[in-house]
């Protein structure tokens, strides 16, 4: 039992190699470009049609970056048998793995954050914007 189960170690540490790759692409991206591009839709312009143009950036930006973590998550997947064991042998395995877990779990939430925030800005804009009209509209009125 206890060779069959240091084999499945084995495996496990070399099917990590393989995932690995994905994690650090993912990872790399997360951090060379994910993580600038949502710096940026911190500050919102004050104008509607700025805003929508910020919109349909972030979507652009959005499908990419859902994408990514997309592909985390199903990397995240394959790894779920590594729960099961406790070797010191597989733990060093398991610590890296919850760095590249915590690091995609932040981001995407971000991703989701940012996402509403500007979905609900503009919405927020378009009926300020109503209102503007309706006000602009009811002078002209009173002034005729």
């Amino acid at each position: 039992m206890l060779s069959n189960k240091r084999i499945q170690e084995l495996e496990l540490v070399m099917e990590f190699e393989k995932v690995e790759e994905c994690f650090k692409e993912v990872s790399s991206w997360i951090e060379n470009v994910g993580r600038k591009r949502l710096k940026e839709t911190i500050n919102l312009d004050d104008s509607l049609e700025m805003l929508l143009q910020a919109q349909k950036q972030f979507r652009e930006f959005d499908l990419n970056a859902s994408e990514y973590c997309r592909r985390g998550q199903e990397a995240l997947k394959k790894t779920d048998r590594w729960e099961d064991f406790s070797s010191v042998d597989v733990h060093s395995y398991r610590v890296k793995l919850q760095t590249y877990k915590d690091q995609l779990e932040e981001f995407c939430t971000q991703l989701d954050e940012n996402r509403h925030r500007i979905c609900e800005t503009v919405r927020l804009y378009e009926f300020f914007d109503k209102v503007r009209q309706g006000i602009c509209c009811m002078e002209e009125g009173v002034k005729s």
